[in-house]
């Protein structure tokens, strides 16, 4: 399961540089660029709010949620690796 930010599409449709939303809203361009690539882990309510504004939009135009499934139907977790080193 994964929420997709799809901001960088409502910023095209809008016209909208990433600079001029960041203005608009009070909000770094850096921590836009990290919502904007999906690198952020959460956003706050109030943040969202500002962005749909300055964006006339609703936040399902710049949020998707998308499920992973297996083959079974279930959801499927993608699970990280940790491999132990040892010195010998």
């Amino acid at each position: 399961m994964a929420i997709i930010v799809e901001l960088d599409v409502m910023l095209a449709r809008r016209k909208m540089k990433l600079q001029e939303l960041s203005r608009a809203v009070g909000i770094t361009i850096q921590n836009l660029s990290i919502l904007k690539n999906g690198k952020a882990r959460a956003i706050r309510i109030e943040t969202l709010n500002a962005i749909c504004e300055a964006l006339q939009c609703q936040p399902g135009d710049i949020l998707r949620f998308e499920c992973s499934m297996s083959e079974n139907g279930h959801e499927r977790r993608k699970e990280k690796s940790i491999s132990l080193l040892t010195k010998k």
